[in-house]
């Protein structure tokens, strides 16, 4: 779970938006190289959460996907969450040479944040809006504002509406698809210029 601060190099999108799934996948493509040798996308959550199960919700329905090129960890069976986000990502690091890893998290922001759907370069600092002191993790990252922000961080949490969350993660998970499209074979042109 993370704080969001929106900055001039990400995108946004807000999940009811008809066309989501093609913005979010077109700033995806932009973004990811190609001369990588492994892709991983690095869901992190809980499954004892609602608010934090976008993560964990993304993973296992990109489980469902026959995915060539992009490498999935963390699922509702096999959570990626602050206990072990460190050894996971150890074992990353050793299983591929110089993976891109993109990091997906729940947000919680302001009332009208809510919603939204954030993407950009650079590392996600899970764990932030908890005060958990994580490490810092992906060469890009998607952050997805869940709920609000408030003292009460842990009670919003429990109480974020499951269809936020689902409604969410399908967006994530097809988006993740059209860019395992692409980058399994980037010549076909799988989003339009």
């Amino acid at each position: 779970m993370s704080n969001l601060k929106h900055q001039d190099d990400h995108f946004s999108v807000n999940y009811t938006d008809q066309f989501a799934i093609y913005k979010l996948s077109r700033y995806l493509r932009s973004i990811v190289p190609l001369d990588r040798g492994a892709y991983v996308v690095c869901c992190i959550g809980s499954d004892r959460s609602t608010g934090d199960s976008l993560g964990p919700l993304t993973g296992s329905f990109l489980e469902r996907y026959h995915l060539n090129k992009l490498h999935v960890y963390g699922t509702l069976h096999e959570p990626l969450h602050a206990l072990n986000l460190a050894q996971r990502l150890d074992g990353i690091n050793e299983t591929f040479e110089k993976p891109f890893i993109i990091a997906v998290d729940a947000a919680l922001g302001k009332f009208s944040s809510i919603g939204n759907i954030f993407c950009g370069k650079g590392p996600l600092h899970p764990g932030s809006a908890l005060n958990k002191d994580l490490p810092e993790i992906g060469h890009a990252h998607i952050s997805a504002t869940v709920n609000l922000n408030s003292q009460m961080n842990y009670l919003i949490l429990q109480n974020t509406r499951l269809s936020i969350v689902y409604d969410m993660a399908t967006i994530l998970a097809a988006c993740f698809y059209r860019l395992d499209l692409y980058l399994s074979e980037p010549s076909k042109h799988y989003y339009v210029q």
